[in-house]
C-alpha cells in the first residue's frame, strides 16, 4: 500500500544519501525517519541526551518525559523497525551553558526567555549538527513543521512557514543561518498533525498515538519557580523581595522575587486596585516592578538584538513585514525602519500589548522567514 499523502512529502529521492535524524522519541520526529527511509535515504538515528532529573529535578521518580529511557527506547523501538542504526549523544554540557544557564540568568535580569529558540540554534543546528558532518553525513532532519527551499534568484535559502499554520514552528528556527539551513530537511512542512498520525499507523510505529509534550523539557514538572529556586541556590543567587509601583508612583506592594515575574503578567501578584493593571516593567538592577493599566503595555516600536537574517545579508529600511512577537501570536503588520548585521528596529502599525523583553521578534514576508531576533528593549515614543 502507497505511503499516504505522498504527494506532499516534498523530498527528492534518497539515492542512498545518508541523513542525520534527531530523534526524540515522539510521533514526529518517528515520521520524519520512515518518510526519508522510504524515500531511499540512509537514515542515523540520533537521541540527544540533553539534561537529567538529578539536575532539573521535579520528576525524579517518574521519568517518563523528553531525555527519559522510555523517550530512548522508543526512539530506538523505531529505528529498528525501519532497519536504521540509533546512537544517543551526551550533549548536557552544551545543552547546560547554551540553554539551561541562559534560561536562569535571563529571568534573573528581569526578562522572559525562549529556550527552544536556544536549543535549536545552538544544539541541535550547533553541536548536533557539527556531529553529523563530522560522521561524513551529508544532511540532517528533524520532524519540526516548516518547510526550507532555494531560492536561486537569491541564491539564498529560505525558511518558510509549515503549511498547517495551526502546527507551524518556524517562530523557533528564526536563528538557523545559511549553512544550516543548506543541510536541512523538513519532512513534515507539508502535512497536518492528523495525518502524520497516520502516516505512523501505516507504518505501525510505536510513536503513533504517543501525546505530545507541553512542558519546557527540563522543568519536566512545569513549575519554573521551583526550578529557578533550585538553580538559585545552586549558583549562590538570592532571590530578593521587593517592592512594586504603580507607573504613577504610587507604592502597590511587595513581590516575591524578580525571576518569578513577566511583562504583561496579571494574576498571581498579590496586588488589587479595582481595576485590571498588569506588568509593564521590570527593573531588575533595582529590584524593582512597575504596573500599569493596559494602555500602558500598549507600544509600536521595539529594538531586538542577536539578529539573524534568513532572505536577505540585510532588510532595506522601511521594508514591510509582519512580525510576530511570540509563539502563538498571529502576527502583527509593520516595518523594519532600521537594521544592520545583528540589531534592528521595528515599528507597528497598531500598538502591541505586552511585548516581552527576551522573547523572539520573528519578521515574515508572506510564508517566508525574513529573520528574527532577541526583543531586547520597547522603544517609547
Amino acid at each position: 500500500m502507497a505511503v499516504p499523502f505522498s504527494d506532499k512529502h516534498n523530498l527528492p529521492p534518497g539515492g542512498g544519501e545518508t541523513v542525520v535524524v534527531a530523534m526524540s522519541g515522539g510521533v514526529d520526529s518517528s515520521v520524519c525517519a520512515a518518510l526519508l527511509h522510504e524515500h531511499g535515504y540512509r537514515v542515523i538515528g540520533i537521541t540527544l541526551n540533553l539534561w537529567d532529573y538529578a539536575s532539573s529535578g521535579g520528576n525524579v521518580n517518574r521519568e517518563s518525559g523528553c531525555c527519559s529511557i522510555d523517550t530512548m527506547a522508543d526512539a530506538r523501538a523505531v529505528c529498528h523497525r525501519l532497519g536504521a542504526p540509533h546512537y544517543v549523544l551526551d550533549l548536557k554540557d552544551a545543552f547546560r551553558t547554551g540553554v539551561r544557564d541562559n534560561f536562569r540568568d535571563e529571568y534573573f535580569a528581569g526578562r522572559t526567555p525562549n529556550p527552544c529558540v536556544r536549543c535549536n540554534t545552538f544544539i541541535k543546528w550547533g553541536a548536533l549538527l557539527r556531529h553529523a558532518m563530522n560522521i561524513g553525513t551529508e544532511k540532517m532532519a528533524t520532524g519540526h513543521y516548516a518547510r526550507v527551499e532555494f531560492d536561486s534568484e537569491r541564491n539564498r535559502w529560505l525558511l518558510l512557514r509549515a503549511r498547517d499554520q495551526n502546527k507551524d514552528q518556524s517562530y523557533a528556527l528564526w536563528g538557523l543561518r545559511q549553512e544550516a539551513l543548506s543541510k536541512t530537511y523538513f519532512p513534515l512542512g507539508n502535512l497536518t498533525k492528523p495525518e502524520v498520525r497516520e502516516i505512523a499507523r501505516h507504518f505501525k510505529l510505536k510513536t503513533a498515538e504517543k501525546p505530545e509534550s507541553q512542558e519546557i523539557c527540563f522543568i519536566p514538572d512545569n513549575d519554573y519557580r521551583r526550578y529557578l529556586r533550585e538553580q538559585a541556590a545552586e549558583v549562590g543567587e538570592a532571590i530578593e523581595a521587593g517592592p512594586i509601583y504603580h507607573t504613577s508612583g504610587t507604592p502597590l506592594g511587595t513581590h516575591n522575587g524578580i525571576p518569578f515575574y513577566t511583562v504583561g503578567q496579571r494574576k498571581g501578584i498579590g496586588v488589587a486596585i479595582g481595576k485590571p493593571i498588569f506588568i509593564s516593567r521590570i527593573d531588575a538592577n533595582n529590584n524593582t516592578i512597575f504596573m500599569g493599566e493596559r494602555e500602558a503595555l500598549e507600544q509600536h516600536e521595539v529594538r531586538i538584538a542577536q539578529a539573524n537574517w534568513i532572505d536577505c545579508a540585510r532588510p532595506a529600511a522601511q521594508r514591510a513585514v509582519t512580525c510576530k512577537i511570540r509563539y502563538k501570536d498571529s502576527g502583527a503588520a509593520g516595518e523594519i525602519l532600521e537594521a544592520d548585521e545583528h540589531t534592528a528596529r521595528l515599528h507597528f502599525h497598531e500598538a502591541q500589548f505586552a511585548i516581552t523583553p527576551g522573547q523572539s521578534a520573528v519578521m515574515y514576508d508572506g510564508d517566508v522567514v525574513v529573520g528574527g531576533g532577541v526583543i531586547d528593549r520597547v522603544d517609547t515614543p
